[in-house]
């Protein structure tokens, strides 16, 4: 069915049958200057031309013959605002996460867009509009929707375990086989949702229980990681692991015994990814133009249908997979998304203490003194930025499991 529906996809885009609004694009970037478009986006994020999917990117530059897309990856929102931050590096397009958008329109990082040039916008669902981290849609348009769960190995995980929700991944019987996320937010997420507290608390006494029961978990923990979870979990080299569940239909189609788990009862994350150009833009318009093309229905259909995330526009649900629409994990109940909260934008002081907290739950010295004691906080910090530029976090540019397919 999926071979079906791209082999379609690329005949409409072969014969010319393109919205009106493209042949007005193509009278801006139509052999004009030549033009390099960077692209800094997740990993695993846009569909290659493996699997018998579309290459997004090629057919975008198959269209604008003079632009190039530069295209680069990185794995957390962290590290991605990190580097802009500390500038040096030009960025065309970016695609971060609904909290992380608020705290870049919140210090000024993000260049306010031109719908004009977007008219593809219009496909946008309303519920996916005036969101709490952009409520006037001045600086974002959304990308893919998705929802944090447990991801686990049937094989070797008992489903009463799976029932303990969240808690499942500090129980001793896996120990060694649980992965845990390496980044502070989805970390300190989990632990607030376990502890009962609103997940965006700023309560510093809260904050600090999450942390040391983080730290209660790390004897359990294999190693912390993000992309890394792509063979960890396929390879059964370990069988518990929070991740997105966008991720996890991927998984799932090289190990068919993994499976997904929400946990309603104590709460989860659901999110929106979105798309935004940041002030170091050197290439507004062909940006904006690049965005408009990634919200063509046609195009976010045969996209979507690789990386497995929600698609936040219906119009492109009519080219997709029926069976990816009708999965509950791409796509969860009503009743089940009651039970999801967003993750909202935090004062830069909260974010420092988390992600100082969280750096002493994952770095010890030799004798298991924390890095707090040795360093004191501004040691942290700065071991914080030097971890983020020294790689420390990992990095993945492709799948391998999808190239060699």
């Amino acid at each position: 069915m999926k071979k079906l529906l791209v082999f379609l996809l690329m005949l409409t885009l072969l014969l010319g049958v393109v919205p009106m609004a493209q042949a007005e694009e193509e009278e801006l970037f139509d052999g004009g200057r030549s033009i390099t478009l960077n692209v800094y986006n997740w990993g695993q994020y846009i569909a290659d031309g493996s699997d018998e999917s579309m290459d997004i990117i090629a057919e975008f530059e198959s269209r604008y013959p003079n632009i190039h897309v530069n295209y680069s990856t990185f794995d957390s929102n962290e590290i991605m605002y990190t580097k802009l931050a500390a500038g040096g590096i030009t960025v065309d397009v970016i695609f971060p996460s609904d909290y992380m958008v608020a705290r870049m329109v919140k210090e000024n990082m993000l260049m306010e867009l031109d719908f004009e040039n977007i008219p593809n916008y219009q496909y946008i669902d309303e519920n996916f509009r005036n969101m709490a981290y952009d409520p006037e849609n001045k600086y974002s348009v959304p990308y893919t929707w998705g929802t944090v769960g447990i991801i686990y190995n049937s094989k070797y995980v008992k489903e009463e375990d799976v029932q303990a929700g969240w808690e499942l991944l500090w129980n001793e019987k896996y120990k060694d086989k649980i992965l845990m996320f390496d980044n502070s937010r989805d970390a300190f997420g989990i632990a607030s949702y376990l502890l009962g507290y609103d997940v965006n608390t700023t309560d510093r006494e809260e904050l600090k229980a999450c942390a040391e029961k983080l730290q209660e978990q790390e004897p359990l923990v294999q190693q912390y990681v993000m992309d890394q979870i792509y063979d960890l979990m396929e390879n059964e080299e370990a069988w518990i692991a929070p991740y997105y569940a966008g991720d996890y239909m991927m998984m799932k189609e090289e190990n068919d015994d993994l499976e997904f788990s929400l946990p309603e009862n104590q709460g989860f994350n659901m999110f929106v990814d979105a798309m935004c150009i940041p002030k170091c833009a050197q290439e507004k318009e062909a940006a904006e133009l690049f965005i408009n093309f990634l919200c063509e229905p046609e195009i976010a259909a045969a996209n979507m249908d690789w990386i497995g995330y929600g698609v936040p526009l219906s119009a492109a649900k009519e080219y997709m997979d029926p069976e990816l629409i009708a999965h509950p994990v791409a796509y969860p109940s009503e009743e089940l998304l009651s039970h999801g909260s967003a993750y909202s934008y935090l004062d830069p002081a909260v974010t420092r203490y988390v992600e100082g907290l969280f750096l002493e739950v994952r770095i010890k010295d030799g004798s298991g003194s924390s890095m707090q004691t040795v360093f004191g906080w501004a040691g942290i910090g700065v071991m914080a930025v030097l971890a983020v530029f020294a790689g420390i976090y990992g990095k993945r540019i492709t799948n391998k499991k999808r190239k060699a397919s």
